[in-house]
């Protein structure tokens, strides 16, 4: 049912599918589940705490649910990374499993795209259809949305909030939370624009990219508080405009905005 290579170490009590190809010298580990039709290039890695659906690519030496990156984390904790269906992971990706407490997870979805040497921290959530390039890392906690795409070298703060449709250019540093829908570029990080080549290749019509214009003028109108924010926002009447106004409600850390201010 599986192809197994010869020098590949599958624990007798991990749990597989069926249709995976398991390359040489991978390493599964006893408390893993996979899925079917995953493919293991030459050394991947499935650490104890793996829970993989069907259809992923790992590449060469990519590992995931290694220990959290936390000092305080007890190595006798129960925790797992989750991995949706259709993910391709590339060469040296990594992604640490949850920290803290028991049966918490790092959860990734599905259709994501990981260059080699990306990073995903402990207890991040990672929606769909995501792109982190070349060795981009994001450290605990963070939350990414759908379609957003994190540029070659970027690094994220821990508990940094990640839009949807957002797009980072190469080698920001992100401290604060990232609107969706915006390009967010620099160090340090400043909104640059509308992702408009990422909003209409997702569908977007010409409407919300003008209603995000008129949103964009709200948000970074000189000396505006975010009470003043909200309530512009508010008078602009597009499912995307609310999208970005739950967004604002949500943030803790604050968001990066427009050079100028």
């Amino acid at each position: 049912m599986n192809n197994i290579h010869p020098t590949a170490i599958v624990a007798p009590k991990a749990e597989l599918g069926s249709g995976n190809t398991i390359g040489a010298c991978c390493v599964i580990e006893a408390d893993v589940v996979l899925g079917d039709n995953n493919q293991l290039h030459t050394g991947a890695v499935l650490k104890n705490g793996c829970r993989i659906g069907n259809d992923n690519i790992f590449y060469e030496y990519s590992v995931m649910a290694g220990l959290p990156q936390d000092v305080s984390f007890d190595k006798q904790a129960s925790t797992q990374v989750e991995i949706g269906h259709n993910n391709e992971f590339r060469e040296y990706t990594t992604v640490n499993r949850a920290s803290l407490k028991e049966n918490r997870v790092t959860k990734l979805g599905s259709h994501n795209y990981l260059m080699a040497h990306a990073h995903i921290g402990h207890d991040c959530v990672l929606a769909d259809n995501i792109v982190m390039v070349i060795s981009a890392g994001i450290a605990g906690h963070v939350h990414v949305g759908k379609g957003a795409f994190i540029s070659g070298g970027v690094m994220v703060h821990q508990f940094v909030k990640i839009g949807q449709y957002a797009m980072i250019g190469g080698n920001a540093k992100i401290t604060q939370d990232v609107l969706p829908f915006f390009i967010t570029d620099g160090v340090p990080a400043f909104v640059k624009g509308i992702n408009v080549v990422g909003l209409k290749r997702a569908g977007y019509k010409k409407s919300d990219i003008s209603d995000l214009k008129q949103a964009y003028r709200v948000l970074f109108s000189s000396g505006n508080s975010l009470e003043q924010i909200m309530a512009g926002l508010i008078g602009i009447k597009s499912s995307t405009i609310k999208e970005l106004s739950e967004f604002l409600g949500q943030s803790k850390r604050g968001f990066h905005r427009a050079e100028r201010d």
